[in-house]
């Protein structure tokens, strides 16, 4: 298990943070479908063939899924921030390195560039949990989990609009402004987060996680233009097979890993994964079916012969619904729990879909699936962040972040896959162009249940949590962004250790005294009560007393957090500043208030 530090002093996140990180996750998701509006005319563009075109669209999957959980660890190690910056900034080179090219294969190195800013949206949820108080972090994590979406579902409009009347480059260099504009802000607003993780950086891990996944998503990717039984095909699968289960076995003997796959393998871990896969598959459907029912023309009976700016238009309430349900979901978790929030989530979807198959012979009808299946994706991306969190030590939060964020983007690639499939196999030939039907779009709305379907059954078995009043102590201090560090720092100190220096309250201690209340404020008896120093270390412990009562002398002057945990209780954390006089400070954690000095 890693051990977590920390660095530097906290710094405060100012009002601003949440949403230059949003932005952030906002421009990086802005690549998966930048290129969108003018995918067909790629092999024009290019002067290649249809199918090495595709290698622009693949280039960007593959390595924006390698780079989700590898940026994820580095954060961990080395800081979030820096991380982010850095992932913004290989966009940006990859975005100009676009913009200045016409031939395949710059192109290709460019949209790999642009890819591995996937990154950015696991770090930036990470830099919330260690900075932002309890109040503020579920809308935050929330917005920042629907940015992949949100960004997707704006850029097709945007796009379609700057691709129908200027020449294409300008896509990339507005995606290059974009990201340096992202790049300033987080600068000048986000602070770095003082939480590291102890350890190195499994290099042998990433090189055997990046083959597999390779491996396995490239096939998955261009099976349909390999062919799906082909030996190419199935040979790479077998390879991703065996490749992912050796470096599995390595994984789980190494000290510090990639991945902590015993972590992983935690019911409440998986079982958030593999529904993310699933949500992942219905997202991109809508993505796929709509814009194409948009802009075909009407004489094929059922196509609505939109424009590209107006088909993107019908689209672009995805995204914003999206948006909009961070603070809805914030209230609705606050009060039932993520799991609660993941199931009506998908619920909304399965209903956008089933009302969908309906809902397809007006443009304004696509408006409407589209509203409805942006608040349930909303829902359920929010909720994917939080159950995570809830379930990791906070030293991992950003790999296993970074991991879960992979599994969307893995149920993405199935879903491009598939549906590409279904759409090509019930196409009509229509001289000499395959033209997508409306049972082709219907099947692919019935995938998308199905693949709902089964991740409400997954979401169903994730445990139940008791409400937060009834299972975690009351603490006084605002500054709940202390409690990431400190409950990480408290279960490793104390759980090797006896805590010691059983002091009560009432003893002439120079240093910090109060009591233990539960959320009801009633007494804790026997809480273990931690004096932690900026460092991350333990400066002193005690037990508290009958009545809830402690005492915890000082060892020099400065800022401390004091951590408590109980049995049958969660953990809290105060923090609080001793100046070195004589009268002792007395804090009861069950009532509100800012930082205290003495």
């Amino acid at each position: 298990m890693s051990d977590t530090t920390t660095a530097e002093p906290a710094r405060t996140a100012s009002g601003a943070t949440v949403p230059v990180l949003a932005f952030a996750g906002i421009v990086v998701a802005v690549m998966q479908t930048l290129l969108v509006p003018v995918f067909k005319d790629l092999p024009r563009l290019l002067d290649t063939t249809p199918g090495n075109a595709t290698w622009v669209m693949t280039s960007t999957l593959l390595s924006g899924a390698v780079a989700t959980p590898i940026m994820g660890r580095l954060g961990d190690l080395f800081g979030k921030r820096r991380m982010l910056v850095a992932s913004l900034s290989v966009m940006v080179v990859g975005a100009l390195v676009s913009a200045f090219t016409d031939a395949l294969l710059p192109m290709i190195v460019g949209r790999t560039l642009q890819g591995f800013a996937m990154g950015a949206i696991p770090l930036g949820i990470g830099l919330m949990r260690d900075m932002l108080p309890r109040e503020r972090l579920g809308s935050a994590m929330a917005l920042m989990s629907s940015s992949i979406g949100v960004g997707g579902g704006l850029a097709l409009p945007a796009a379609a609009l700057v691709a129908q009347h200027t020449d294409w480059h300008a896509l990339f260099y507005g995606a290059a402004g974009l990201g340096v504009l992202a790049i300033a802000l987080t600068l000048a607003v986000v602070p770095e987060s003082p939480l590291r993780a102890k350890g190195s950086f499994d290099l042998p891990g990433a090189l055997g996680l990046t083959a597999g996944l390779v491996l396995f998503l490239l096939p998955i990717t261009k099976g349909s233009d390999w062919g799906w039984s082909s030996p190419t095909t199935l040979g790479l699968f077998a390879a991703a097979v065996v490749v992912l289960l050796l470096w599995g076995l390595m994984e789980l003997r190494v000290a510090a890993p990639l991945v902590d796959l015993r972590t992983t393998a935690r019911r409440e871990v998986l079982l958030t994964n593999l529904a993310s896969i699933m949500v992942g598959v219905a997202f991109y459907v809508v993505s796929l079916v709509l814009p194409q029912l948009l802009q075909l023309p009407s004489e094929t009976g059922y196509g609505l012969g939109q424009s590209m700016v107006v088909a993107g238009l019908c689209v672009a309430p995805l995204g914003l619904t999206m948006m909009f349900t961070a603070p809805v979901y914030a209230r609705l978790s606050a009060r039932y729990g993520p799991r609660t929030t993941l199931l009506i989530g998908l619920l909304i979807i399965a209903i956008g879909y089933g009302g969908g198959l309906g809902l397809m012979s007006a443009a304004w009808q696509t408006v409407v699936t589209s509203v409805l299946l942006g608040a349930g994706i909303g829902l359920a991306y929010s909720s994917l962040p939080a159950l995570i969190i809830g379930a990791v030590p906070a030293s991992e939060t950003g790999a296993a972040n970074g991991l879960n964020t992979l599994m969307r983007s893995i149920g993405t690639s199935v879903s491009s896959a598939v549906i590409g499939m279904v759409l090509a196999n019930t196409a009509d030939d229509v001289g000499g162009v395959a033209v997508p039907t409306m049972e082709g779009f219907r099947v692919s709305f019935l995938i998308a249940t199905g693949a709902v379907a089964v991740g409400l059954a997954l979401a169903f078995f994730l445990p139940r949590r008791r409400p937060a009043t009834t299972t975690r102590l009351r603490a006084s201090s605002e500054e709940d962004a202390n409690l990431a560090r400190a409950e990480q720092a408290l279960a490793e100190t104390l759980a090797g250790e006896p805590v010691t220096g059983a002091a009560v309250a009432g003893q002439p201690l120079r240093g910090f005294r109060g009591r233990v209340l539960a959320a009801d404020g009633t007494p804790v008896a026997r809480a273990k009560v931690t004096l932690i120093d900026r460092h991350g270390r333990q400066a002193g412990a005690a037990l508290s007393a009958a009545d809830g009562g402690y005492a915890l002398a000082v060892p020099a002057r400065g800022p401390y957090v004091l951590a408590a945990r109980a049995a049958g209780h969660g953990p809290l954390a105060h923090s609080a500043t001793h100046a070195g006089d004589d009268s002792p400070v007395d804090l009861d954690l069950s009532l509100p208030g800012e930082t205290v000095s003495a």
